[in-house]
């Protein structure tokens, strides 16, 4: 009729292909992942334990000394004060005003200094000190209150700390020797004891914040097969995404009663669960397509640098920058960027940063190109193998590095040195 032919022509075209929604049953078009636990695998559960913390150990110290409500209420404000390292940062006069202003205790420099010289008898040996060097002149003079023995290298070692920390933290014995009147084998006694005091009593103690233990779980899997290196996305006990079965028969059932009612409600209701559909769609193709992307990085630095995932050898690793692998996968830079900095790889030699490949090139005397990363290497080697009573300046180090064929200035040499956490000669020298 000519009243219907108008209804019609008022509804929207059908834009749907019903086909497109419904699945024959729940078998996810794309799984995200692929479940390898078998029923075999056993889950271990680790019992945590924390000890007592610092702070809790310190006040039940406190509790055992005689002393008046006033000095214990200072003493925990003190107490509360120690960082988790041991030491008391803040200075006593700040101290001294926050108890004005904050808990209205009245006190001064000279009453808290009595009531920390109490704090640092407790144990752990050294707490409650407020710089490094306080903190080893505490720990040496309560060995010479307890120990019977040893007190000519005690001696030396308070006087060493006490007068010559300077000289000491740079190394020049020399002087220390000079001016103390001793032999260096009486130098080397008193720098072993130092050197086993600790720096930082508080480490130990369970921290007041719970601190989770992070562990690494790879994002790619390195394996050989056929004596080729390959590699593949970890996806161990991962879940599928899938569309739910239910809304699925939800929305054909839906559909064919709109269809035979023509119940505008009815059609309201498909247009809502198609578009939650689509947007759970276009979710499972996001996914799949950063693993694709995650894949195409990881292979073509597993192809730029085969020579070094096929043995290990990190003098292997070809000079690589972002820009080489977004130029061989046509991904921007920014793309890579990302990958890099987050993801890591499992490898027979060890869970790797994908960051730790990419390194600058340097070119030696016969043109070729080499990673800093080898460079480095050969720094650390002769470094550790120096003598450590005339340790390599940075000078020499160039000069070796320039003998070997590598053109590397100075400058360079201690620009790699302080990247490899070494420190400079001066502090590297042992007697």
């Amino acid at each position: 009729s000519p009243e219907n032919n108008e209804k019609e022509k008022d509804e929207p075209e059908e834009e749907f292909s019903m086909e497109d929604y419904i699945e024959d049953d729940e078998t996810p078009a794309y799984r995200l992942t692929v479940n390898n636990y078998s029923k075999d695998d056993k889950k271990i559960d680790f019992a945590h334990s924390e000890g007592a913390s610092l702070n809790e150990v310190l006040i039940k110290q406190l509790g055992l000394r005689n002393i008046s409500g006033k000095q214990k209420k200072l003493a925990l404000y003190l107490l509360g004060n120690i960082d988790e390292g041991g030491y008391l940062r803040r200075d006593l006069l700040s101290i001294v005003d926050d108890l004005a202003f904050s808990v209205n205790i009245e006190t001064n420099e000279d009453e808290l200094s009595e009531i920390l010289k109490i704090i640092q008898d407790f144990e752990p040996n050294g707490i409650g000190a407020r710089n490094l060097q306080e903190c080893l002149l505490i720990q040496i003079k309560k060995k010479q209150d307890e120990e019977t023995g040893n007190k000519e290298t005690l001696k030396i070692s308070y006087d060493i700390i006490s007068d010559f920390f300077d000289e000491f933290t740079k190394k020049h014995y020399k002087k220390i020797i000079s001016r103390l009147s001793i032999t260096e084998n009486i130098l080397k006694d008193a720098i072993i004891l130092i050197t086993k005091l600790n720096p930082r009593p508080g480490n130990g103690y369970s921290s007041q914040i719970v601190k989770i233990s992070q562990h690494i779980t790879p994002d790619f899997i390195l394996e050989t097969i056929n004596d080729q290196p390959v590699v593949s996305l970890n996806s161990r006990n991962l879940p599928a995404l899938r569309i739910n079965k239910t809304y699925s028969a939800l929305l054909d059932d839906t559909s064919k009663e709109a269809e035979h009612r023509k119940n505008k409600t009815k059609k309201d209701t498909i247009t809502f669960v198609k578009q939650k559909m689509d947007s759970a769609k276009w979710f499972i193709d996001a996914i799949k397509q950063r693993q694709n992307t995650l894949l195409l990085t990881m292979n073509s630095i597993l192809e730029y640098q085969e020579k070094y995932f096929t043995t290990g050898d990190e003098t292997m690793l070809k000079p690589m920058i972002l820009k080489d692998i977004a130029t061989k996968t046509n991904l921007d830079i920014s793309t890579i960027s990302r990958v890099a900095n987050s993801k890591y790889i499992q490898t027979n030699f060890g869970i790797i940063p994908l960051k730790y490949f990419f390194s600058e090139g340097m070119q030696t005397d016969s043109g070729e190109e080499v990673s800093t990363r080898e460079i480095k290497k050969i720094l650390q080697e002769c470094i550790d193998k120096e003598n450590k009573k005339k340790p390599l300046t940075d000078e020499k180090l160039a000069k070796i590095l320039q003998d070997k064929g590598y053109q590397i200035a100075r400058r360079t040499v201690a620009k790699y040195r302080e990247q490899l956490g070494i420190l400079v000669a001066r502090l590297r020298k042992k007697l």
